[in-house]
């Protein structure tokens, strides 16, 4: 199908535009001229890459892509603790070819680097590649022997598999709950220190060094976190890292008295930390992802402690960047940096994240100036659990295209 949106305000970081113009799609790429097709009036609608969400565990594979597409995501990567774990390429591909006959957002696994993730034996890694594994992560589960985690960085290097991990000391956070600061000091909680996060780092950083393995670090949440990431790319260690959006808004203090809303996993740290967030986003460093984390309904109505950590993201991804961008007094090609160009240019994916001729024609249409309220009733996902309910929030996703097909309208 040939489409032609007119009038919209085009953003696209990458190459640099923000003007008002025309975009044309042919055979679901975007192209050079019009051709006779359907016309979309996008006036006073902004058109912007498709946003690219590095961190989006799906619930109920349906609902939460249609989630995606609602908030103008048009990619997402899975990490692989799924049920079952992608430690198979059986199971890669029955995900995948589920998520497109959807015709929805695209999703891309992360394969298990090691079996059942349970950080002992590999998993075979270029068998999984060739069933559409973009890379290799542990998820949220520890490698315990260091010396298989060496081994692992080793191989993955030799054939240049990207390995995607999470930055946490199992030791030093196991019994945690939250920021090992004065909040968790005040409500009797086990804190989970800074340093289960620098640690973690010390070590990854240290093995990528060693094996010159391209790094990929998911859900920093400290502001030593991100000078040790900072420290690592000048020294020109091929690393990168993404960052929840929820980090970039809230401190330790929203846990309040016990909000199990707020149980995040990595925890809500102290203000100096978010902060520290929100410039490492600022200077290109990071990206920004949803951590979108379906729970069920029971899974909060527990004490602190037990109530599972996690919150619905994927439809909140923009109106948060938008806010944060605003907040820093961005530029808008500078808010949507760290949500298209900087993801697809991580993943390695030079035709998604930009508007350029010959791209993907994977598009965002969304009213900058649109106020409106996050309610848990109204959101498409499979979980509602949120901090910001009942807050309000600026931006709307009117539509969003995949492969040049209109995925979502409103």
């Amino acid at each position: 199908m040939n489409i032609t949106i007119k009038n919209a305000r085009v953003v696209d970081p990458r190459n640099r535009i923000d003007r008002v113009a025309d975009i044309f799609i042919s055979d679901g790429r975007i192209a050079a001229s019009a051709a006779a097709g359907q016309e979309i009036d996008a006036s006073g609608l902004v058109a912007c890459p498709g946003l690219i969400d590095l961190c989006a565990r799906p619930g109920d594979l349906a609902t939460d892509l249609a989630a995606a597409v609602a908030g103008g995501v048009t990619t997402l990567v899975s990490p692989p603790n799924l049920n079952p774990v992608l430690d198979e390429p059986e199971r890669v591909e029955r995900l995948t070819k589920q998520a497109e006959s959807l015709r929805l957002a695209r999703l891309l696994p992360l394969g298990a680097l090691t079996r059942k993730l349970a950080g002992e034996q590999l998993s075979e890694l270029a068998i999984l590649a060739k069933a559409g594994c973009v890379a290799f992560s542990q998820g949220q589960s520890p490698v315990m022997d260091t010396g298989a985690l060496l081994h692992a960085f080793e191989y993955a290097a030799t054939f240049d598999f990207p390995l995607w991990m999470r930055p946490q000391d199992y030791y030093l956070s196991r019994n945690g709950f939250a920021h090992n600061g004065a909040v968790s000091g005040r409500l009797g909680l086990t804190g989970i220190p800074v340093s289960a996060e620098t640690v973690a780092l010390a070590t990854l950083l240290t093995l990528a060094t060693d094996t010159g393995v391209r790094l990929h670090l998911c859900c920093l949440s400290s502001a030593a976190g991100m000078a040790m990431v900072a420290r690592a790319k000048a020294d020109g260690l091929p690393v990168s890292c993404h960052v929840g959006a929820h980090h970039l808004h809230f401190s330790e203090s929203a846990i309040g008295f016990f909000d199990t809303a707020a149980r995040l996993d990595p925890p809500l740290r102290s203000e100096d930390d978010r902060v520290a967030l929100r410039e490492g986003v600022r200077a290109g460093l990071a990206a920004i992802c949803s951590d979108h984390t379906p729970l069920a309904r029971d899974d909060k109505l527990m004490p602190f402690g037990s109530a599972k950590p996690g919150a619905t993201g994927l439809e909140l991804l923009l109106p948060l960047a938008l806010r944060w961008g605003m907040e820093m007094g961005l530029s808008l090609p500078d808010i949507l940096a760290p949500l298209t160009n900087l993801p697809a240019a991580i993943l390695g994916r030079d035709d998604s994240g930009h508007l350029g001729v010959g791209a993907s024609a994977d598009i965002c249409l969304f009213d900058p100036d649109a106020n409106w309220h996050v309610l848990p009733e109204n959101l498409q996902s499979s979980s509602k659990h949120t901090p910001f309910a009942g807050q309000a929030v600026v931006g709307q996703v009117k539509k969003t295209l995949v492969g040049g097909e209109v995925v979502f309208s409103v």
